[in-house]
């Protein structure tokens, strides 16, 4: 795996909020663009991966920094990154059922059928690649999508788009650091907002939730190079970004057997498919039991961005919409 997933876009202190905003946009599509050759295929199948976690960075920056970069300058690729994750996300799905589920049920579920779902499993996958990934990334679309997004973060046209707009154009002028602080303080009251006291068999509540984890990790993610200790603070977010990603699995797993199995009348197949579910949707209940433990872990730790336990400053910032 490249080393490049672990790096931050290399924003300063100095930077103004619009630089920054370019910086971490050029970070991201580099990233894109070193990977894209190996998502065409499965033999390494880190490469639809790292794509598509790119892509969902850039969207996450794009909403994050709506204040100082309006919706309207940034819609159009917002709309096309969505189209991109949507290509690549069949394959994606399979990648993981086949490398990670299916290996990890196998020692569990003592049923016949697990030959026949891994083949027919390897089969949609070749199809999911040959329709919908490499059409994609072949695409007079996708082509024009690199070419305008590349012009759009390299030149910063969205200063353009706001020389009437008095707040986005003080926001783009202004300090990164005072910025990034209330961007993150504000994130994080909207986890802890979506999180308090959460119903844990509320379906859509918890994936809300997972969703306002996962924009304030990648928020903590393009700042780290500002504060010292971001990286611990990360490290007290993964218990609770781990139980809430198996539960989205548990849910993928369910709708991708739907899909792949709509035709199939093997009785093995059905069968064991049926026990996945069942062992994995238990796994979940079981590390379910962990949630006030990891919560806690969350809420106790420190803010890498706070000084002396208050904000420096602060921005009038909206909510964060999803």
């Amino acid at each position: 795996m490249s080393s490049i997933i672990k790096s931050s876009a290399p924003v300063t202190p100095n930077q103004s909020v619009s630089k920054a905003f370019a910086t971490i946009m050029a970070h991201n599509y580099d990233f894109i663009l070193a990977w894209e050759d190996k998502a065409r295929n499965w033999e390494d199948i880190e490469g639809v991966h790292q794509m598509r976690v790119a892509i969902r960075r850039l969207r996450s920056a794009l909403s994050l920094f709506r204040l100082a970069i309006p919706k309207e300058a940034s819609k159009p690729w917002a709309d096309e990154m969505r189209w991109i994750v949507g290509e690549l996300g069949l394959a994606r799905d399979l990648d993981v059922f086949i490398d990670e589920g299916l290996t990890h049920a196998a020692p569990h579920l003592p049923l016949p059928g697990a030959e026949g779902l891994d083949r027919v499993a390897r089969v949609r996958r070749a199809r999911a690649y040959q329709e919908q990934v490499e059409p994609m990334l072949e695409s007079k679309r996708y082509r024009q999508f690199k070419e305008g997004f590349h012009d759009w973060y390299a030149h910063r046209r969205w200063e353009g788009t706001v020389e009437k707009q008095r707040k986005p154009r003080n926001l783009q002028d202004g300090k990164l650091v005072p910025f990034a602080r209330a961007l993150l303080d504000k994130q994080e009251r909207q986890v802890l907002q979506v999180g308090s006291n959460v119903d844990r068999n509320d379906a859509a509540a918890m994936h809300q939730l997972r969703i306002e984890c996962k924009k304030l990790r990648y928020a903590a993610e393009f700042f780290r190079p500002l504060f010292n200790g971001m990286d611990s603070f990360i490290a007290h977010m993964k218990g609770i970004q781990d139980l809430l990603g198996l539960m989205n699995d548990v849910s993928v797993t369910r709708h991708l057997l739907d899909t792949i199995l709509a035709e199939e009348s093997d009785h093995q197949i059905l069968v064991y498919a049926g026990g996945l579910i069942g062992w994995r949707t238990c796994d979940f209940f079981h590390s379910l039991s962990r949630f006030d433990g990891y919560w806690n872990e969350f809420t106790e730790a420190r803010h890498p961005w706070w000084k002396s336990g208050a904000l420096i400053e602060s921005l009038e910032l909206e909510p964060v919409a999803t």
